[in-house]
């Protein structure tokens, strides 16, 4: 079944069908939000449909008026977005950011800026950080950016009364044809965080709340020619890439695994969204975090809660909706190889494992959690954020758009929904978050300027 037919197949679901991304959701990362990967998405451009556009977050939860120090990426880190377009579960390629501070306050103020600040190398502006972009592969490292200046926090209308511009400054020309961006932005995942609280209080009553309304995140979002990704350069024969973000943190324990040679390990991890909240138990959340994509097939406990998930047993005892069978190959399938009739799962679609690709051996292709983007699929018009549920193939689980909601894709299919062609009814509400407080771009980076507003309002 090719992509065309798969759209029949899911397209069944109807429109209808409908704990943050990664938002603290392991106990050791919790306690260091300038390491915490939150939300990771990849897609093609949709105003530049020869380039794909990577965008990931960190730092959670943050308070617009949380200054004086505000949110800086830490200096001690390394932050990555990695590639793998050959199915071995390894990075073929490595985009890395490192920071360094520029601060000029010294012992004359506290304040982040004595002034407006109108544009990125205004004096009023105290405080800044610079960037460092590296693309790494198995060839070497090669410098793309070399301390450019990254946004800085919004710290209110009267400091930064134009964001806009900052933000237009901030976006920098990568060698080959690619931009990039570092910065604060508006958290651009929307749900009902009191999923926790016995899945939406034990009679869906707790839903339609976006928890993460007025919330920002720092962003560092890369667009890059299509040819830089493929295997062989070559996105006619080779149009599927796996994407997960991490970061390292210089000095931290490598005991769990995931380490390098210089002294940073690996503390923090992100491919599909939701997968370390609801998948891994508590006892693992720290492990999956240090762990290499290509050990996830070995961890037999971490294999067994994607073939036997806990969310279906809690939605059957908490509302008596029955569970679909165990063991779930059609998760394995979504979560560990990407679609692809040869890859040995029950969905019997070609969309987004790299076994599509012309160029992979088979015996080399590894099962690995990741999220996966076939670059071949064309831009949807007018996007329905439902995505493959709902027939728009460019949508998660194929990649993942901004604008996708993946909490009401993720609990339908975890309920059996890619097995059926048929949504729960019950729950086809979702969480009754539909959409971001605030709109998306239509150009790079795409995300929305980050808010200015006190979450908690006076009065």
């Amino acid at each position: 079944m090719g992509l065309l037919a798969a759209s029949g197949m899911v397209a069944a679901l109807g429109p209808e069908a409908s704990n943050a991304s990664s938002h603290r959701e392991a106990p050791l990362i919790a306690g260091d939000p300038q390491a915490d990967n939150t939300d990771l998405y990849a897609f093609t451009s949709p105003d530049r449909s020869d380039t794909v556009t990577l965008v990931a977050n960190w730092i959670p939860f943050q308070e617009p008026t949380g200054g004086p120090n505000f949110y800086p990426f830490a200096t001690g880190a390394r932050y990555n977005i990695k590639i793998d377009n050959d199915g071995d579960a390894e990075p073929d390629i490595t985009y890395r950011w490192t920071f360094r501070n520029e601060d000029r306050r010294g012992n004359a103020t506290f304040l982040y800026n004595n002034g407006p600040v109108t544009s990125l190398s205004d004096p009023n502006l105290l405080f800044r950080q610079h960037y460092t972009l590296q693309r790494i592969t198995r060839k070497g490292t090669r410098t793309l950016i070399r301390d450019a200046v990254a946004a800085p926090s919004q710290t209110g209308a009267a400091s930064m009364p134009d964001y806009a511009r900052l933000r237009s400054q901030a976006i920098t020309r990568v060698p080959g044809g690619g931009r990039s961006y570092a910065g604060q932005a508006d958290d651009p995942f929307f749900l009902d965080l009191r999923v926790f609280d016995l899945l939406y209080g034990g009679n869906l009553k707790e839903t339609g709340n976006d928890t993460l309304r007025g919330y920002n995140v720092n962003t560092l979002a890369l667009q890059v020619p299509k040819t830089d990704l493929a295997l062989g350069r070559d996105p006619g024969r080779n149009p599927v890439i796996g994407i997960w973000s991490t970061t390292d943190r210089r000095g931290a324990s490598a005991k769990l695994g995931h380490h390098s040679a210089d002294g940073y390990h690996q503390v923090s991890r992100l491919g599909n969204p939701l997968v370390n909240e609801v998948i891994s138990p508590a006892g693992l959340k720290d492990a999956f975090n240090r762990l290499a994509p290509a050990k996830d097939h070995t961890v037999e406990p971490l294999v067994q809660r994607v073939l036997k998930p806990e969310v279906p047993e809690l939605v059957q005892k908490i509302y008596g909706i029955k569970a679909p069978p165990a063991p779930r190959r059609d998760l394995f399938e979504i979560f560990l190889t990407g679609l692809a009739k040869n890859s040995g799962g029950p969905l019997g679609t070609d969309l987004n494992s790299q076994l599509l690709n012309k160029d992979v051996h088979r015996k080399r292709f590894t099962p690995a959690e990741m999220l996966r983007l076939n670059m071949a699929v064309p831009v949807t018009r007018d996007a329905n954020r439902l995505g493959v549920l709902a027939g728009d193939l460019q949508g998660f689980p194929n990649g993942r758009r901004l604008s996708d909601d993946v909490v009401d894709i993720e609990l339908q299919v975890l309920e059996g929904a890619a097995q059926t062609g048929r949504p729960v009814p019950a729950l086809a509400a979702g969480d009754r978050v539909n959409y971001n407080d605030a709109a998306f771009g239509r150009w790079f980076p795409y995300v929305a300027l980050p808010h200015t507003a006190a979450v908690n309002q006076a009065g």
